[in-house]
């Protein structure tokens, strides 16, 4: 796919599970499972799905997935599966080392959007893309480094702090626009300052959905985290994204679904439905 100046790839950077009845709120499992089942554990499979946004002078990587600095106990845990599909492995694929990174937007600092953004090399923590520049909103940073209790689990500071201390770390303060293709709309629902990223020309727009819109199953309005801060907000965000997918024709790119890469939104005399579902860009 291309889309302004960039082409545009799928970075396959892994799978990991989370609690079904935690990734969908107030669905009863008997909904959420049809589409979504879940193992004896009750965990769903997800994905780490990334993009890789290629132009002449830019290599964009768009959030770096669960990373590999995990221990057997968390491994468990998550279910993580990364033996065939890590992050490096995968941008080797695409024959991207990763010196060749200019830029690595992140979406928000939750562990399994930016495990992979620093790497242990000989005991100390390091950027894993030693030559880009990290994005992420600065107040996103700003609960980053002071969460509650709540939600603390989610932020670890191995996988940011390091990006701070060698001055990587770009912190954006509500800014819109990262250039004439790429532009960020800021949502509050899931966690504060969580940036989706809108690739965008006068033909396409692809919107990289992070947290709001996880999986294709997300779709549907009730269907909200249980992880959300403020899922009324959530709420919100979710009407306000659809309505203009339905209107301007946006493709919604799913970071975690495991099957679907990205779904286009119709609207019906009830409400808007999932359109079609594409597993891949091509």
């Amino acid at each position: 796919m291309k889309i302004g100046n960039y082409k545009i790839k799928v970075i396959n950077a892994g799978y990991f599970a989370l609690d079904g009845g935690a990734m969908f709120g107030i669905i009863p499992k008997p909904l959420w499972s049809k589409n979504n089942p879940p193992d004896e554990l009750n965990r769903i499979k997800l994905a780490t799905r990334l993009l890789l946004l290629q132009s002449e002078s830019k290599k964009i990587l768009i959030d770096t997935g669960m990373g590999d600095k995990w221990d057997e106990k968390s491994k468990n845990i998550y279910s993580i599966q990364q033996e065939n599909n890590s992050l490096l492995k995968s941008l080797l694929s695409e024959g991207i080392k990763p010196d060749e990174i200019t830029d690595v937007i992140l979406t928000h600092l939750h562990f399994d959007h930016t495990g992979g953004s620093t790497i242990l090399d000989n005991g100390k923590l390091l950027p894993t893309f030693p030559n880009a520049n990290y994005h992420v909103q600065k107040k996103n940073y700003e609960w980053a480094i002071n969460p509650t209790d709540r939600d603390k689990g989610s932020y670890i500071k191995d996988n940011f702090e390091p990006l701070a201390k060698e001055g990587v770390l770009k912190l954006i303060d509500a800014q819109n626009h990262f250039d004439d293709d790429i532009s960020f709309i800021i949502i509050n629902g899931h966690t504060f300052s969580q940036q989706l990223i809108k690739v965008s020309d006068p033909l396409n727009t692809l919107l990289y959905c992070c947290d709001l819109f996880p999986t294709y199953s997300h779709i549907r309005l009730p269907y909200i985290m249980g992880y959300d801060l403020q899922p009324l907000i959530t709420y919100q965000e979710k009407k306000y994204i659809l309505n203009k997918a339905v209107t301007d024709n946006w493709k919604l790119f799913f970071e975690h679904d495991p099957q679907y890469a990205f779904a286009t939104v119709e609207e019906t005399e009830k409400r808007i439905v999932l359109k079609d579902a594409f597993e891949n860009l091509e």
